[in-house]
């Protein structure tokens, strides 16, 4: 198969990284096949390094503006992967073959309102994969792919060295308030680990992140806002464990082959996207409060508990 291939997936750190087997998986078994990935400009140093990715294109623009722009790059067919009205206008302009993966909406939906789980019992990277069917691709059982390029590997920070000494990473932020794990539960737990903890986030998580360093004191190493996503990673590859919301990380440290330890509040497994390691026995572990009957409140998230309680995460 001799291919130039379109893969869309515009957002956001987990799910472009979930979508990575597909890529590998296509190049390695389409060997000259060309791959290009549509996303939005801030995810797109996500694949900046992944050698299965011939060319990062952004959306910079409408879609149906962008897809008159793709024209003239003569795609042969398209893998989309995030499967909206946006892609639509692609795939119509375009106007060539396309494979979609299955969003599940309609089932999504009856977990939230009803709490009736119609889910499949399959992972988002085989429902991802599940596109390449038609095309003879198949899962080559290797989990997900993230590439650190040398630049941003970090062996030192303000004195502490990840490279001579074991540590915890912790990823105390998410994108909305009902994803993350209360600050005081965050110490709890951090009190009590035999080694060092080094927290990870963005900007955002600044504030939190000084509360949990003040109170943990030299047990606790705060890098939060002050590297970028690349550098917390190799912080992470370098760690014996990450403990970690419902984030993107998450799936970053899965990449990397590291143990893991979610903490789920109002979403939950069944929604597919939990630590992925293929075939890889990694061991990880989920904690989430099954017998929390609002769960889930959101397929995403919310920036306050619609119940003002918490319980999801305030139980753990």
């Amino acid at each position: 198969m001799q291919k130039k291939i379109l893969v869309l997936r515009f957002s956001s750190i987990g799910d472009i990284v979930l979508t990575t087997p597909v890529l590998r998986c296509l190049k390695k078994q389409a060997p000259n096949s060309e791959i290009h990935y549509l996303t939005k400009a801030a995810f797109a140093p996500i694949l900046e390094n992944n050698p299965y990715v011939h060319k990062a294109h952004v959306l910079d623009k409408h879609p149906l503006l962008k897809a008159l722009d793709l024209k003239a790059e003569k795609f042969d067919l398209i893998i989309d992967l995030h499967h909206n009205l946006r892609t639509l206008f692609i795939k119509q302009v375009l106007s060539i073959p396309a494979y979609s993966f299955p969003k599940l909406n309609i089932e999504k939906f009856m977990l939230v309102q009803f709490k009736l789980n119609l889910m499949p019992q399959v992972h988002i990277v085989d429902r991802y994969m599940s596109t390449l069917h038609a095309l003879g691709i198949k899962n080559d059982g290797e989990g997900l792919d993230y590439f650190i390029p040398q630049k941003d590997w970090l062996n030192q920070w303000n004195g502490f060295k990840p490279n001579e000494e074991d540590y915890y990473t912790w990823a105390i932020g998410a994108q909305h308030f009902t994803k993350r794990l209360p600050n005081h539960k965050i110490i709890e737990k951090a009190a009590q680990l035999p080694h060092k903890v080094v927290l990870l986030g963005g900007k955002e998580d600044m504030q939190n992140a000084q509360i949990i360093q003040e109170a943990l004191g030299d047990r606790c190493v705060n890098v939060c806002g002050q590297i970028n996503l690349n550098q917390s990673a190799s912080l992470v590859a370098q760690s014996l464990q990450l403990f970690t919301n419902d984030t993107g990380l998450m799936h970053i440290a899965a990449a990397l082959k590291i143990p893991v330890v979610s903490f789920w509040g109002n979403t939950v497994p069944a929604f597919g996207m939990t630590p992925y390691y293929g075939s890889h026995a990694v061991p990880n572990k989920i904690v989430e409060n099954t017998q929390i009957a609002c769960r889930p409140c959101s397929k995403i998230g919310h920036h306050a508990c619609p119940k003002k309680h918490f319980n999801c995460m305030e139980s753990l």
